[in-house]
């Protein structure tokens, strides 16, 4: 299946201004995150999470009053935040961890939250989900995330160094690095939690741009035995374009199963 039929398309042309966007992207991004730093999930921060299903509606504005009022704990630090299908009226209530850690007292957190919310009398309600991590929890899979990161690094370069060549390996890994940090950048500005979902989404991110570096590397690999007498950017040029369909159908086939998958 061919999107493109005998696309030619000039893409290093426009290397340089995509270079600069990158790096501007990049560079706000560390800025971001240097600066107001990447929220992070109750499973890195530590803390309980809380869902609770409203028998009417409730705005978050509501429910984020009510904690302010009633939550002895600091309603102020909670997040607030509409979960699943608005039809649902389903409330998800992330309370970080406050003092020291202790099991006995991250599991009365919800309780707390619930008696927070009766007090406002804003409707009944009835508890859907509650899940609780500590910090410790949270510092270890940190550590191990960022170690499945390096390790998925040094395998790919690996791996590309024994099948193509070295160059092709540290080329491979910097667009890895590339599409990380971009994806870092935009969580950043948008304000995303880092959550065990959001890792399992990058590294997701990070397998489907490995496998289309593989393919159009080993294009660029079969074109450079063929057209000899072209130049380098003739032979990179064409093999991108040679592969663009296939591309376009794998990232769009991703993005629509990740849109059926949120909307249903």
């Amino acid at each position: 299946m061919h999107i493109f039929k005998d696309a030619n398309y000039d893409f290093l042309r426009w290397r340089w201004h995509a270079l600069a966007i990158s790096w501007v992207i990049i560079l706000a991004g560390i800025f971001t995150i240097a600066t107001k730093g990447i929220p992070k999930g109750v499973e890195f921060a530590g803390g309980t999470v809380v869902i609770e299903r409203f028998d009417q509606a409730v705005s978050v504005q509501q429910v984020r009053q009510a904690l302010d009022r009633n939550y002895a704990a600091g309603g102020q630090n909670t997040v607030v935040q509409t979960y699943g299908d608005p039809a649902q009226q389903m409330i998800m209530i992330r309370v970080p961890q406050v003092g020291a850690e202790s099991g006995a007292s991250l599991s009365r957190e919800a309780q707390q939250v619930e008696d927070a919310l009766r007090k406002a009398n804003i409707g009944g309600f009835k508890r859907q989900g509650a899940e609780i991590v500590g910090a410790t929890v949270g510092a270890e899979l940190t550590s191990r995330g960022l170690w499945a990161t390096a390790l998925s690094l040094i395998g790919i370069l690996a791996y590309l160094g024994f099948r193509f060549q070295f160059s092709f390996g540290v080329g491979a890994v910097i667009a890895t690095i590339h599409d990380l940090l971009i994806t870092l950048a935009f969580l950043a500005f948008f304000r995303y939690d880092m959550s065990l979902n959001v890792i399992a989404a990058i590294l997701t991110m990070t397998g489907y741009s490995t496998n289309d570096t593989i393919v159009i590397f080993d294009r660029i690999r079969e074109n450079m035995r063929s057209m000899r007498r072209d130049s380098l950017g003739h032979i990179i040029n064409a093999s991108v374009n040679q592969t663009l369909s296939r591309t376009i159908i794998t990232a769009g086939t991703a993005l629509l199963t990740s849109l059926a998958a949120r909307a249903s």
